[in-house]
């Protein structure tokens, strides 16, 4: 058995961001790290979209910015911007060489497919997988997208389509979401907020087509690539390992109401690399618990009112948009929350806490 100082089960997102900060900032230097991680290779398998309102270390990254934005309802648009905190998507596989190419800088960074050969007794042990076998009741956030390119000149690049409730709802929360790359190129996702009970919610290419061509009208396009994924809308219940920290989903770093993620993981890895030395023994980095409080009475209303949610979603958006992009991505202080919770159904909303 071999013992590491470190080991990093998973080496998705939450694991290399981890493996980076630690590295570029010189806490793995007469250290060794082990990350687990079974796939065979790393290529561009996801994209990772936020409002930029935390620095990251990924800006080379990021595929693009953008400074505007629409959200709409049947016969209802509304267009918005976001100059202070501009909406950006990053590409995965540059996300992967980056940090791979980095990592392998470092003698003392091994890569395994499992963990059959390691001492994890003796190893502070960092966990990005979580354990979701018992929880599939929970809501989650599913979706499929695909990369578009067209012929002609067609999309606005300089705004992005964050929701568009103008589809089937089926009983759930459905809309649709276009980032366009170019004109001539976008990525266009299905997504779904629901228990994933119903398998006729994913029928996913046959949504997009539909979408594509009946409501964007947009018949002479090809598909470059496609992603499809299911981000729970539920906090893992975790069992306390006397030397393990969960991190990423794993560590609650997913913001329920929203399936953001990509931005709390770089806060909680900043977080690890400035404490190493005692992260063991400090509370573990949360997000914060007012938004926790209002995330649980969020997805109270939606499963039981989602019917009613396409409005609550459009009119959240009826206060500045700074506000709501802070109060989304965790950044907003106590006049700012309570702007927005002004906004909502205040009886809805009531009923919820109780």
């Amino acid at each position: 058995m071999k013992d590491f100082d470190f080991v990093i089960v998973g080496g998705g997102c939450a694991g290399l961001s981890l493996a980076y900060e630690l590295e570029i900032n010189y806490k793995l230097k007469n250290k060794t790290l082990a990350i687990i991680e079974p796939r065979n290779e790393y290529k561009k398998d996801k994209t990772w979209s936020f409002w930029k309102t935390y620095s990251h270390n990924f800006d080379d990254c990021v595929k693009k910015n953008w400074k505007h934005f629409s959200i709409n309802i049947p016969q209802k648009t509304k267009h918005l911007e976001c100059d202070s905190y501009p909406y950006q998507t990053i590409d995965s596989g540059l996300f992967y060489e980056k940090i791979n190419k980095k990592l392998k800088e470092n003698n003392n960074i091994y890569f395994y497919k499992n963990d059959e050969n390691i001492n994890l007794e003796n190893s502070l042990v960092f966990n990005s997988v979580p354990n979701l076998n018992s929880q599939n009741n929970g809501l989650w956030q599913h979706f499929c997208g695909v990369e578009i390119e067209t012929k002609k000149n067609f999309f606005d690049e300089e705004i992005i389509n964050l929701m568009d409730f103008d589809c089937e709802q089926r009983e759930s929360v459905h809309f649709f979401y276009t980032l366009p790359y170019s004109k001539k190129t976008a990525l266009i996702e299905t997504t779904w907020l629901s228990e994933m009970k119903d398998n006729s919610q994913m029928d996913y290419d046959a949504q997009l087509k539909e979408y594509i061509e009946n409501n964007l009208n947009l018949k002479d396009y090809k598909i470059t690539y496609k992603e499809e994924g299911a981000i729970p809308l539920f906090y893992p219940i975790n069992q306390k390992i006397r030397n393990r920290i969960n991190i990423g989903t794993a560590g609650g770093m997913t913001r329920l109401s929203t399936g953001y993620t990509f931005l709390n993981i770089q806060e909680q890895s900043k977080f690890i690399r400035e404490n190493i030395e005692s992260i063991d023994k400090l509370k573990t980095f949360k997000i914060k618990r007012k938004y926790q409080l209002l995330d649980k009475i969020f997805l109270k209303v939606l499963k039981n009112n989602p019917s009613k949610m396409p409005f609550i979603f459009f009119k959240m958006f009826n206060n500045k948009s700074d506000k709501v992009i802070k109060f989304l991505s965790n950044k907003s202080n106590f006049l700012e929350d309570f702007s927005v919770i002004l906004k909502m159904p205040k009886w809805i909303f009531i009923k919820a806490l109780f």
